[in-house]
């Protein structure tokens, strides 16, 4: 060796350290902390949801006589007004009802008895859709005007429910 040129060597002073250093985790823990406190508050705001108005309606208004309303009992029978139609005959009649109704005027309204199945409902949908109602209107009672399904039985209104408005509003369009 070279007498200019000097060597260096370190002695290792012990063992590796293997413990774990838990100041990093125990910062990111409180960050964490930090953060859900912030955001926590937040998660308690409602959602603002705006409902329509409603008003109660005293008095029961006739229906009108070129307003459509179909009736399906628990049973399947059909009633248009107050005519009871056998279902191979429902479409071709609302047909004709609905050919002398103006362009925009085509409104039929659905009411259903609790016990309905619900595939027949869709079914008798489809079919005024098919007819060429442009709007279906769905209502929870029979009108006052119009007889329910079995001949010669008129609806009783239930004196615990609340009066239902004058006519039924259309609740989804058919395009």
């Amino acid at each position: 060796m070279s007498k200019g040129v000097r060597r260096l060597t370190i002695k290792p002073v012990g063992r590796p350290n293997s413990d774990i250093n838990i100041t990093p985790l125990v910062d990111v823990v409180l960050v964490l902390l930090i953060i859900f406190m912030v955001v926590t508050p937040l998660l308690e705001k409602d959602i603002g949801v705006r409902v329509p108005a409603t008003e109660q309606v005293e008095e029961r208004a006739e229906v009108p006589p070129d307003q459509l309303v179909v009736h399906l009992d628990a049973a399947g029978e059909l009633t248009i007004n107050s005519e009871k139609v056998p279902r191979a005959e429902y479409v071709d009649r609302l047909r004709t009802i609905l050919s002398r109704k103006g362009p925009n005027d085509k409104l039929v309204f659905m009411v259903a008895d609790e016990a309905t199945n619900y595939g027949n409902l869709l079914t008798v949908i489809d079919g005024a859709k098919l007819a060429g109602a442009e709007t279906i209107g769905m209502a929870t009672q029979l009108p006052d005007g119009v007889a329910a399904a079995q001949p010669g039985a008129t609806p009783t209104p239930d004196p615990a429910a609340p009066p239902p408005s004058p006519s039924p509003t259309p609740s989804s369009s058919a395009r």
